[in-house]
C-alpha cells in the first residue's frame, strides 16, 4: 500500500472521529455532515485522488452494514410488520423505478428507456445506515422504526436485482417480463435459503468451539462475508443472504454467546460499524469532483436542473406510493379492518418522508459497465452516476435534516407501552428470583448472606438503592455471596429466556436486560478473580 493511501485513510478516520463529536453537539444526522465534509475535502486542491471501487463497497462495506442492522432487528417485530415492509421494500422500489424511468426519459434529452430504467433501479432503494442515523434520538413509535429498518434491509436486494435486468435489457434491447419475474423470486428465495444455511453453519460452529470472546467476535465478522460471497458466487442475492443469516443468528445469540463474548462482540461491532459507515459517507462526498470531471457535454447549471428534477421525482414517487399502500389493504380486506388499528396519518407521513438514499445507490452506479455489446459505450453512464449522486445529496440533506422538524410538527410520540412491558419483565424476573431464593437457599445458608441476596432483588422491585454493605462478612462469606449472585444471574437469564419464548417481552428490552446482566456478571467475575477463587 502506497504511503499516500495510508495518509488518506488516516485523514478520513480523523475526520470521521471529529465529525462524530460535532454531530452530537449540533444534532445533525451523521451521514449528512459526512457527505458535506466529503464534498468540502474533495474540493481542496492538490489532495491525493480518492476513487471508490464498487467491488470494494459491495464486498467490504455492504455485508457488515446489513449484518449489523439485521442483528439489531427484532424478527417477531419484522414478521408482524411484514406486509408493510414488503409493500415498501418491493412495491415502492419497483414503483419508484418505473416513475423515475418515465421522468428521466421525458425530461432529459437523449435519455433512452433502457438507461432510464437503470437509473430508476439504482436510486429506488433507501439506505439502511442513513435511515437508522436519521431516526436516531427521535421519539417515534417502535413499529415505525421497525418498518423503516426492515424496508432498508430488504429493498437493496430489490433494487440491485432490478438493476441487473435493466442492464441486460440495455445490452440486448429486449426485456421479457414473465422471465424476469421468475428470476426475481429465484434470486431472492435462494439468497434467503443460502443465508439460513450459513447461519445454521455458524450456529453449529459457535456451539462446538470453546467459548472465547476473541474467536467468537471474529466469527461474527466472518459470517456476513461468507453469506454474501457464497450467494454471489452462485448468482443469487448476497444482500438477502446476509440479512437472513443475521436475523437467524441474532435470535440465538443467548445460546451461542456467554457474557464475555457478547460484551466484546457488541463493543467491537459498534466501533467497526462506526468507522465503516463514517468512511463510506465521506467517500460519497469525495466522488463529486470525479463525477463532474467525467461529464463534459452538459453545463453545470443543466446538470443541477436534471439533478433537481430526478431528486424531486424520487421524493414525490415515494409519497405517492406510501399513502395509498398504507390504507388500501384496509379497504380491500375485512379481516384487516377488524383486527388492525387504522394507520396513523402522522406516522404514515414520517414513513413517506424517510427516503434517504446512500452508499448502495452510488456503488451500484459506479458498478455500471463501461461498455455493452461489441465495445459500445454504456449510454449516459456518467450522467447516471451524477444523477445518483444528486439524489443521494438531496435526500440526505433535505429529508435527513428536516426529519426531526417533521416529527415535531406532526407531534409524533414514541410508545409508552414498550417501557411498561420492560418494567413488567424486570418485576416478573425479580419476583421469580425471590421465590427461587426462598425455595433453594433458605436452608443451610448464613442468615446474613441470605438476607443480603434477597435484599438485592427486593430493592430492585421497590426501586430503591442497592445495599452494598458487606463489612460485617468474612472473606469466605463474601466469596459465597458473590458466587451465589453469579448463579442467580444465570437463573435470571433462564427467566428472561422463558419470557422471550412466551413472547411477553420485545427483543429490544431483552437485549437491554441481557446487556445489564452481562455487565453485572463481568463485575462479579472480576471480584471473584481478585479473591483468587476463579
Amino acid at each position: 500500500m502506497q504511503l499516500e493511501n495510508i495518509t488518506v485513510i488516516l485523514l478520513l478516520l480523523a475526520v470521521v472521529t471529529a465529525l462524530a463529536e460535532i454531530t452530537d453537539r449540533i444534532k445533525i444526522p451523521y451521514p449528512v455532515l459526512l457527505v458535506l465534509a466529503g464534498i468540502g475535502i474533495g474540493l481542496i486542491p492538490n489532495l491525493p485522488s480518492v476513487e471508490m471501487s464498487p467491488e470494494v463497497v459491495f464486498l467490504i462495506f455492504l455485508p457488515p452494514a446489513l449484518y449489523s442492522a439485521a442483528w439489531t432487528t427484532s424478527w417477531p417485530d419484522f414478521k408482524a410488520n411484514s406486509r408493510a415492509i414488503s409493500l415498501l421494500a418491493v412495491g415502492c422500489v419497483l414503483f419508484t423505478t418505473l416513475a423515475i424511468a418515465v421522468v428521466a426519459h421525458y425530461s432529459i434529452p437523449g435519455f433512452g428507456w433502457a438507461e432510464s430504467f437503470v437509473l430508476g433501479a439504482i436510486i429506488s432503494p433507501p439506505d439502511a445506515v442513513a435511515a437508522g442515523a436519521a431516526m436516531k434520538g427521535l421519539n417515534v413509535p417502535k413499529r415505525l422504526i421497525t418498518i423503516l429498518e426492515g424496508e432498508s434491509l430488504v429493498n437493496d436486494a430489490t433494487g440491485l436485482i432490478a438493476m441487473r435486468y435493466a442492464i441486460a435489457a440495455t445490452a440486448t434491447g429486449t426485456f421479457i417480463f414473465w422471465l424476469a419475474s421468475i428470476n426475481f423470486f429465484y434470486v431472492a428465495g435462494v439468497g434467503i435459503i443460502i443465508g439460513l444455511i450459513i447461519g445454521q453453519l455458524f450456529f453449529w460452529i459457535h456451539r462446538i468451539t470453546p467459548d472465547n470472546p476473541t474467536t467468537d467476535t471474529t466469527l461474527t465478522f466472518i459470517a456476513p462475508y461468507v453469506a454474501y460471497v457464497v450467494a454471489e458466487q452462485i448468482h443469487v442475492s448476497g444482500v438477502l443472504s446476509v440479512v437472513a443469516c443475521g436475523l437467524f443468528l441474532s435470535q440465538r445469540s443467548s445460546q451461542i454467546f456467554k457474557h464475555e463474548s457478547r460484551i466484546q462482540a457488541y463493543s467491537t461491532w459498534d466501533t467497526v460499524t462506526f468507522i465503516l459507515n463514517g468512511v463510506i459517507f465521506i467517500l460519497i462526498g469525495l466522488q463529486l469532483p470525479h463525477v463532474l470531471a467525467n461529464i463534459q457535454e452538459h453545463s453545470f447549471s443543466t446538470l443541477l436542473w436534471y439533478g433537481a428534477i430526478i431528486s424531486l421525482a424520487t421524493i414525490i414517487s415515494r409519497i405517492v406510493w406510501v399513502f395509498p399502500s398504507a390504507y388500501m389493504p384496509r379497504w380491500l380486506s375485512k379481516r384487516i379492518r377488524t383486527n388492525e388499528a387504522k394507520p396513523n396519518a402522522s406516522n404514515v407521513s414520517i414513513v413517506a418522508w424517510s427516503g434517504m438514499r446512500g452508499v448502495v445507490s452510488l456503488a451500484a452506479a459506479l458498478a455500471l459497465p463501461l461498455t455493452i455489446g461489441e465495445n459500445m459505450a454504456f449510454p449516459n453512464r456518467d450522467l447516471i452516476i451524477f444523477l445518483t449522486f444528486a439524489v443521494i445529496f438531496a435526500t440526505l440533506v433535505l429529508q435527513g435534516m428536516t426529519l426531526p422538524l417533521v416529527v415535531k410538527k406532526l407531534k409524533v410520540k414514541g410508545d409508552e407501552g414498550g417501557k411498561l412491558l420492560e418494567d413488567q419483565a424486570r418485576f416478573t424476573i425479580a419476583s421469580s428470583l425471590i421465590e427461587h431464593i426462598e425455595e433453594n437457599y433458605s436452608l443451610g445458608l448464613h442468615d446474613e448472606i441470605l438476607s443480603k441476596i434477597k435484599s438485592k432483588y427486593e430493592i430492585r422491585i421497590q426501586h430503591l438503592s442497592k445495599d452494598n454493605s458487606l463489612n460485617k462478612l468474612t472473606d469466605e462469606q463474601i466469596q459465597e455471596f458473590l458466587d451465589i449472585q453469579r448463579k442467580l444471574i444465570n437463573q435470571e437469564r433462564f427467566f428472561l429466556e422463558d419470557l422471550r419464548k412466551q413472547r411477553k417481552i420485545g427483543d429490544e428490552a431483552i437485549r437491554k436486560i441481557e446487556y445489564e446482566l452481562d455487565l453485572e456478571e463481568s463485575r462479579l467475575a472480576l471480584e471473584l478473580e481478585e479473591m483468587k477463587v476463579v
